[in-house]
C-alpha cells in the first residue's frame, strides 16, 4: 500500500512531496515524489513517525472522572486508548504511581495501582495503542518496594522511574510555592498549610542508608531483569550523579538547568512535558521545556498529563530546532524509542514499523490520522483513499 503526496518527516530532513509503501505492518520503500495509482493521498498534508510516550499520567482520570466517581476499569482504560490514538501515539508507557499517602491516595494504593497495572497488560491486544507500563516507585515508600519488583518479575513492566515527592526538593523545591498551592486546594490558612507541609516533610523523610538500601535494591532487579530505569525530577548536579550511579538512562522533569546539564554530561537522554514546551513554563515554576530547548538540553517529549498537547509542542518548538521540523519531531519519536530501547520504530525509515501519524500544521495543528503497523488505528476521515492499481517503478528516496 502506498501513502503518497505527503510532506514526510525523515529522520534528518523533510520530504516536500514524498510517498511510503507499507507491507504486511512495515515501511519497505521511500520515494521523493508522488507514485499515480497510490491507495492514500496526503494532499501535502504531514506524514510523522507515531508518538512514543514515556511518561503519560492519565488513567486514574479516565477511571475515577470526578471524585469518587469510579468507572469500571475496563472502560477507563478503552476510552485512554482511544485519545491517545487520536492524538497520534502508537507507543505509550502508563505512568503509574505507588503512592498511598499522596492527594490521589485511594487510587494509588498498592493492590489498586497494582490492579490496573495486570488489567492494562490484559488488554493489551485488544488496544489500538501499544500500551507499556512505567512504574513510579516513590523511594520514601519502601513498603512498595515488594510489590514492584513482584510486578517486575511477572512481566509486566517496562520503566522504572525513581520518584521523591517529600517537599523542599526536587519538584517542590520552593517550600514558600508548595505552602500557597496547599492553601488554595484545600481551603487552609497560612498556618495549616505550613503545618500540613511540615508534616509531610516529616512522614516521608527517611534515613539516608535506608534510601540507599531501597535504591539499590530496585536498580538490582531492574538490571536483572532488563527494566529500563530512570530518575524523576533532578535537582542537584549532586543527585543526578547519584541517579546516573544506580544505572539510570533517563532524566524526567530536570527541573533545573543544572541538573540538565549534568545529565547530559553522564549521558543520560532528558524528558520534559509537552505541556511545559506548548505553554513555555512548568506549572510548578521549574525548568522551561523551550529553555532546556533552546539550550540543547532537551531530548524527549512526553505527553505528562496531556496527550493532545504533543503535536502543538512539536510544532512550536520546529521553529527554533536547530534542525526544524525534523529535529523537533525526533524529539516525540526517534529519541524516546533510543532511550527506551526500541529499534524497530521511531522514525520514518525503510525496515520500521509503519508507525504513523498524519496531520495538518495549520493552526496549532491538527491529528487526522494515526497508523499503528500499517493499520489506522484513528482517521477523522479526511484523508483520500482510492483502490491501489499497480504502478511502474519509481526512484526511491536517498
Amino acid at each position: 500500500m502506498w501513502l503518497s503526496d505527503f510532506r514526510v518527516v525523515l529522520p534528518d530532513r523533510v520530504l516536500p512531496t514524498g510517498s511510503v509503501r507499507i507491507e504486511n505492518g512495515t515501511i519497505v520503500e521511500l520515494a521523493d515524489r508522488a507514485v499515480p495509482g497510490a491507495a492514500i493521498w496526503g494532499d501535502g498534508l504531514l506524514l510523522l513517525p507515531g508518538f512514543i510516550d514515556m511518561h503519560g499520567d492519565m488513567i486514574e482520570r479516565e477511571i475515577e472522572p470526578r471524585p469518587s466517581v469510579r468507572m469500571p476499569m475496563e472502560l477507563g482504560l478503552r476510552d485512554l486508548d482511544r485519545k491517545l490514538a487520536g492524538s497520534g501515539f502508537t507507543t505509550a508507557y502508563a505512568a503509574l504511581s505507588f503512592s498511598p499517602s499522596s492527594t490521589y491516595g485511594h487510587l494509588r494504593s498498592y493492590d489498586h495501582t497494582s490492579g490496573v497495572i495486570r488489567a492494562l497488560n490484559a488488554m493489551r491486544d485488544d488496544l489500538l495503542v501499544d500500551h507499556r507500563v512505567h512504574a513510579r516507585f516513590e523511594i520514601t515508600f519502601p513498603k512498595a518496594l515488594e510489590v514492584i519488583e513482584a510486578l517486575i518479575t511477572e512481566g509486566h513492566v517496562s520503566l522504572i522511574s525513581l520518584t521523591d515527592h517529600t517537599p523542599g526538593q526536587g519538584q517542590y523545591r520552593d517550600l514558600e510555592r508548595v505552602i500557597q498551592r496547599t492553601m488554595r486546594e484545600k481551603g487552609l490558612s497560612e498556618a495549616e498549610a505550613t503545618d500540613a507541609v511540615t508534616l509531610r516533610i516529616a512522614e516521608r523523610t527517611r534515613p539516608a542508608e535506608e534510601l540507599a538500601a531501597t535504591l539499590a535494591a530496585i536498580s538490582a532487579t531492574c538490571r536483572a531483569h532488563g527494566v529500563g530505569l530512570a530518575s524523576h525530577d533532578d535537582d542537584t548536579i549532586e543527585k543526578v550523579a547519584m541517579m546516573a550511579g544506580l544505572g539510570v538512562s533517563i532524566s524526567e522533569f530536570p527541573v533545573t538547568e543544572d541538573a540538565a546539564r549534568e545529565a547530559r554530561a553522564h549521558g543520560l537522554a532528558t524528558a520534559m512535558g509537552a505541556p511545559n514546551a506548548l505553554r513555555g513554563q512548568s506549572y510548578s515554576g521549574n525548568l522551561s521545556a523551550r529553555e532546556a530547548h533552546s539550550h540543547g538540553l532537551l531530548d524527549i517529549l512526553a505527553s505528562d498529563y496531556h496527550p493532545s498537547a504533543m503535536l502543538p509542542a512539536v510544532l512550536e518548538l520546529a521553529g527554533t530546532d536547530p534542525d526544524g521540523l525534523a529535529g523537533a519531531v525526533r524529539l516525540s519519536s526517534a529519541n524516546a524509542a533510543r532511550a527506551l530501547g526500541l529499534p524497530d520504530r521511531g522514525s520514518i525509515e525503510i525496515g520500521k514499523r509503519a508507525d504513523l501519524v498524519v496531520a495538518s500544521d495549520d493552526g496549532i495543528g491538527h491529528v487526522r490520522a494515526t497508523l499503528r503497523g500499517g493499520r489506522f488505528i484513528f482517521s477523522d476521515g479526511s484523508l483520500r483513499h482510492q483502490p491501489q492499481v499497480v504502478t511502474a517503478e519509481f526512484e526511491p528516496a536517498s
